[in-house]
């Protein structure tokens, strides 16, 4: 019999010269801004880019905190996103009156864990930035949230994410594979960072992987794993996770991939049902009521509905007993080496250097 994960691979083979066209058209294009025929602006603040070449998750969100937390006690810092499925459209600043509907659910929760900093989205990312600049205390650097593909702006740094099991260059490009563009692109790349790898990595496997992604010489990788915090919370308490043992619970995803979350829960021994949803998704009153349900069925007395940080800003208003498990970058190893090289970039560029 025939499995749907064979099927899939078998009608991704089938629109392979489809890829081969939308590769030569995205690689025609950056070639336009590569000799200056189509405009990529420069701007005389520090501007970080954080993307990657592939659809799906790479762990970008917890990257893009790493550097605010990093960079946030010396600089004023703005993070700008295009703001995915928010229902909002041009240039929205984040202040307390705006929800997840107004900058889409990544920004906003950048914006309840630091509502110091600046935290906006525009889809056209030229214009953000010169509204950002024209606030009466503009940012002294910014941010640019997955922004690999939007050569309108040219940053002054780029950081390239990779998952550990699913590296660009053994990818192929949309539709047969997930790339959006040539893994040539990566050339525009300062630092790859290969993230989402096994707490176990080697370094001789770390060696390895870098010889599969052939940085040039003046390109430096990084790697990094998910840390999972010891405790999950919510607006009124938190349980620790040696406490949730003692818990049922239903795991409510809506993320790109589940998996590591779930092999996280799943070692840990937790009792526990899984609802997966579409990355980013929208719950409607069903989904709501499903979820209830399920929750209903769990007979014991300590029970609750775990989630992550970016679901649980979608829909903490519509649930009881709902919690999150955080999560944020950590590296393997270098990490001093990786701090170095962004505050060298960001202190030699702000206009007070």
């Amino acid at each position: 019999m025939c499995t749907f994960a064979g099927m899939l691979r078998k009608l991704r083979k089938l629109l392979y010269p489809f890829s081969v066209l939308y590769s030569g058209i995205t690689k025609t294009r950056n070639k336009l801004y590569d000799r200056g025929v189509l405009e990529s602006r420069d701007f005389a603040i520090p501007i970080i880019s954080i993307g990657n070449l592939r659809v799906g998750g790479t762990g970008k969100t917890p990257q893009v905190e790493y550097l605010v937390k990093l960079l946030k006690g010396t600089y004023r810092v703005a993070v700008l996103s295009r703001g995915y499925k928010r229902k909002t459209k041009d240039f929205v600043l984040a202040d307390p009156s705006k929800s997840y509907l107004d900058l889409g659910d990544e920004p906003y929760q950048l914006y309840r864990q630091h509502p110091d900093i600046y935290v906006a989205v525009d889809a056209n990312r030229v214009h953000g930035i010169e509204r950002l600049q024209s606030l009466d205390t503009p940012p002294e650097l910014i941010i640019l949230d997955d922004a690999m593909q939007h050569r309108k702006v040219k940053p002054g740094f780029t950081i390239l994410l990779t998952p550990y099991d699913d590296l660009y260059t053994d990818d192929q490009h949309l539709p047969s594979g997930n790339l959006r563009e040539n893994a040539q692109g990566a050339e525009r790349a300062q630092i790859i960072l290969v993230t989402k790898c096994p707490d176990t990595l080697s370094e001789q496997e770390e060696f390895e992987t870098a010889v599969r992604l052939n940085p040039r010489l003046d390109q430096t990788v990084f790697f990094t794993k998910i840390q999972y915090a010891s405790y999950i919370q919510n607006e009124q308490q938190t349980i620790s996770l040696e406490e949730l043992s003692n818990y049922e619970f239903v795991l409510l995803t809506g993320i790109a991939n589940p998996k590591p979350l779930v092999q996280f829960l799943t070692q840990r021994n937790y009792r526990f049902t899984h609802l997966a949803f579409p990355d980013h998704y929208a719950f409607k009153n069903e989904d709501i009521t499903r979820i209830q349900s399920e929750f209903l069925k769990i007979k014991t007395k300590n029970k609750l509905i775990l989630t992550t940080e970016k679901d649980y800003v979608r829909i903490f208003v519509s649930l009881e007993n709902l919690y999150y498990l955080a999560i944020e970058t950590k590296f393997i190893n270098h990490q001093k080496d990786f701090d170095q090289l962004i505050l060298d970039y960001v202190g030699k560029n702000t206009r007070n250097s």
